[in-house]
């Protein structure tokens, strides 16, 4: 049985008294390794080691780093296949799902190859008589970066490739659901060139977690969660002087005005929806039909999702597991009770209710789509996060109905209108309070030199992740001011430095 270990300083370590806990194919439910759980202890032999790193990769040139970057970059190109075959084992995705994602990941590697440019600082000569100011941009030190089971290499990919080209080093605690991933993009970045203790892995729980939050030498963290943690991890993290970005929940809604392309809304509703089996940040959980184009969007919808084939991600199927199976007993726990609060149960997609058995060996965590119509914003299949292939139609008579049922919703990652109407599209991208939106595109994840972060509920910190917004999140600024010309001076005068 394969044995995940920690990766500090170059290398694969056990730790010291570590715990162990079962890896699963979520697609046949047999347990295929284990995990090392890190401890206080392990957590400060990595920080030590990722510092000692800091002290010189700090201060290589933006040149060498950025040849570093570009030869990872390289190699995740020529290997992801690789690297996508072990996300669906762990995670349980279909292949070409796993492969987008890395693709996704890549744009973000891609964009940090242009720090040297991204990193610049200004200049403003003669500001006062003989004075010049020019201000510049410098690395944290060792950073933490805590990442999700649903996208074991997208999510830290949003955030190691502008850390490392800032010139930060950084430790990585993803989950100990699908932990491999991580400890095969360290492996790459070895053969990349970058040097031991830049990039490090440990694997574990809470206890993990929380001595990252505490430790004095961990300058920044960026996690990625449900709200709950996100603001946990805010918390601590800031308490202890920390810069904290904390991406949490979601409840993203689609909203389809009458005009709309009702097959495109169709087709874009199942894939936003049954994506990932629902295990995304960005999926569309809530469909939100105004006026009377409700029965057929719906119809068209059903019709869909009962073509969809659910099984063993490796076999071609189009949509995969749950991660766990006491995720997917939540998960078919959300759609009892939306049966008994009311809302009409249109696609059962629990295990036993579907026409087709779900193609795979052994037991598998299945849920296949499931669509509610009529459902109320006071049931909790509208309220909660479910992180499942559940997708629910709620009724509106106008679009101001919709923009106020959306912007009064305590999330604001994502959302989504699909119209014909170009004034109304452009009323609902400046009127609605969600950080990303898509116009006739339903899964609006903006590409790597645009910011990914929602608002609301949905993000814990000032900062979005990639982009610019990235950049500065990992470096603080320095303003230096000097005189160079006139080796004289004016005396001693106490009054407060003036311009002249």
């Amino acid at each position: 049985m394969a044995l995940t270990q920690h990766w500090i300083n170059g290398a694969e370590t056990s730790g010291q008294g570590g715990r162990l806990s079962d890896i699963t194919n979520p697609a046949t439910g047999r347990i295929t390794g284990q995990v090392t759980l890190g401890s206080r202890e392990l957590v400060d032999q990595a920080v030590a080691n990722s510092y000692e790193a800091w002290k010189s990769w700090g201060s290589i040139s933006l040149a060498k780093r950025a040849t570093v970057m570009f030869r990872f970059r390289e190699l995740l190109n020529e290997r992801k296949p690789e690297l996508a075959a072990i996300i669906t084992e762990q995670h349980g995705k279909v292949l070409d799902d796993a492969l987008g994602e890395i693709s996704r990941g890549q744009e973000v590697v891609e964009f940090a190859c242009g720090a040297p440019h991204l990193l610049k600082g200004g200049f403003s000569e003669n500001a006062s008589t003989n004075v010049d100011v020019h201000s510049k941009r410098q690395s944290l030190g060792p950073v933490a970066i805590i990442s999700p089971f649903n996208f074991p290499a997208m999510v830290p990919m949003w955030f190691f490739p502008v850390a490392i080209a800032s010139g930060n080093t950084v430790i990585l605690k993803p989950s100990e659901k699908d932990p491999a991933a991580a400890n095969w993009m360290a492996q790459l970045w070895k053969e990349a060139g970058l040097p031991d203790g830049v990039f490090n892995v440990v694997h574990g729980d809470k206890e993990a977690v929380d001595a990252l939050l505490d430790h004095p030498d961990v300058k920044a963290v960026s996690f990625v969660g449900s709200t709950p943690i996100a603001q946990y991890v805010y918390e601590r993290g800031t308490a202890n002087g920390k810069r904290v970005q904390a991406l949490g929940g979601a409840k993203n809604h689609m909203l389809v005005l009458p005009d709309a392309d009702l097959d495109l809304a169709a087709d874009s509703a199942i894939n936003a929806g049954f994506g990932a089996a629902g295990e995304r940040c960005m999926a569309i959980s809530a469909l939100v039909a105004v006026g009377e184009i409700g029965d057929a969007l719906v119809a068209k919808i059903a019709e869909r999702a009962r073509t969809l084939r659910t099984g063993d991600g490796t076999r071609g199927c189009d949509m995969g597991p749950l991660v766990t199976s006491q995720h997917r007993d939540k998960v078919a726990g959300y759609i009892e009770a939306g049966i008994s609060a009311g809302a009409t149960l249109v696609v059962d997609g629990r295990p036993g209710q579907s026409a087709d058995q779900f193609d795979s060996d052994g037991e598998g965590f299945f849920v296949g789509p499931t669509l509610f119509d009529h459902v109320g914003e006071d049931m909790s299949i509208y309220q909660d996060e479910i992180f499942g292939p559940v997708l629910s139609v709620v009724r509106v008579d106008s679009y101001d109905e919709g923009l106020a049922l959306i912007n009064r919703n305590p999330y604001g990652n994502g959302t989504a209108i699909f119209t014909n109407d170009g004034g109304a599209a452009r009323r609902f991208e400046n009127e609605v309070t969600v950080g990303m939106i898509g116009i006739n595109v339903p899964i609006p994840v903006p590409m790597a030199y645009f910011s990914f972060g929602g608002w609301k509920a949905s993000l814990f910190g000032d900062s979005h992740a990639h982009g610019t917004e990235g950049f500065h999140f990992f470096t603080r600024g320095k303003v230096v001011t000097s005189r160079w010309l006139d080796p004289s001076h004016g005396g001693i005068n106490l009054g407060f430095p003036q311009n002249d």
